[in-house]
């Protein structure tokens, strides 16, 4: 069966499942594609508040399928790079969409499953799950912005290791190095990964758009400028009927309803 990526709702949130039966969920340009068509779908619609990206059969992504790079190699090189331009394609999408996306791991999550799995804001995952980062186990590098993340996310030596090494991680220690925000019992990530988004509701969809935009500006900015940035998106938001809701709410003693 072909690789694909199915959609479903969860109250306000879009539940995206990659799914390559008997090939570990490895990935292809069309999943690429229908992920950022689903993204933009999601985008447009208010009743959308949250993203969860998970995988089919009890797994995350295996990455990469090598059969089809095995095929690639006897194509000219324009056929992978235009392969990796759309995977890329797809990740500064999840990067920069405005809306909270979250991975729910399951399994395996390695090559540019793992790489997936950085793109998003927040990380749940299975105590069992296992990460791995194997290109050059294959003789390959790493893509997917595995470099750019993880020397954003984890001292340079880790990131060295992890890269050059290819060793498998445990769910558990890239908990502790605060990589993954959140871990569950076998079985139970999607679960964990929706509660998440049931508290993310209940947070002003303005603000979390702000703050996301805010964190992909500041890995290359100066404080300076940060704080420029800083004070236009505060001053936008105070002006948002969200603000005058929240700080109503706040001295009434009850809870916000923002929209």
């Amino acid at each position: 069966m072909a690789a694909e990526l199915t959609s479903r709702t969860d109250g306000q949130t879009l539940v995206l499942t990659l799914s390559h039966p008997g090939r570990l969920n490895t990935l292809s340009p069309d999943i690429y594609a229908a992920g950022i068509e689903a993204l933009n779908g999601a985008e447009r619609s208010a009743d959308v508040r949250s993203v969860v990206l998970t995988g089919a059969d009890g797994l995350f992504c295996a990455g990469g399928d090598l059969a089809r790079l095995q095929a690639n190699r006897q194509q000219p090189p324009a056929v992978q790079a235009a392969s990796i331009d759309a995977l890329h394609d797809w990740i500064e999408t999840i990067r920069t969409y405005p809306k909270p996306v979250v991975a729910a791991i399951e399994g395996a999550a390695a090559g540019a499953g793992f790489s997936l799995v950085l793109a998003c804001d927040f990380a749940v995952a299975a105590r069992s799950a296992r990460f791995s980062l194997a290109y050059s186990r294959v003789g390959l590098s790493p893509d997917g912005g595995a470099s750019w993340a993880l020397a954003q996310a984890v001292p340079r030596a880790l990131a060295a290791e992890w890269l050059m090494l290819g060793e498998a991680i445990s769910a558990e220690r890239l908990h502790a190095l605060g990589v993954i925000n959140r871990l569950t019992e076998p079985g139970a990530a999607l679960a964990g990964a929706l509660n998440l988004c049931a508290s993310l509701h209940a947070r002003a969809p303005n603000v979390l758009a702000s703050v996301k935009e805010l964190l992909v500006d500041a890995a290359g900015s100066d404080l300076h400028a940060q704080l420029a940035r800083e004070r236009r998106h505060f001053v936008d938001n105070l002006h948002h009927e969200n603000a005058g809701e929240g700080i109503v709410a706040f001295f009434e003693k009850r809870e916000p309803l923002f929209r």
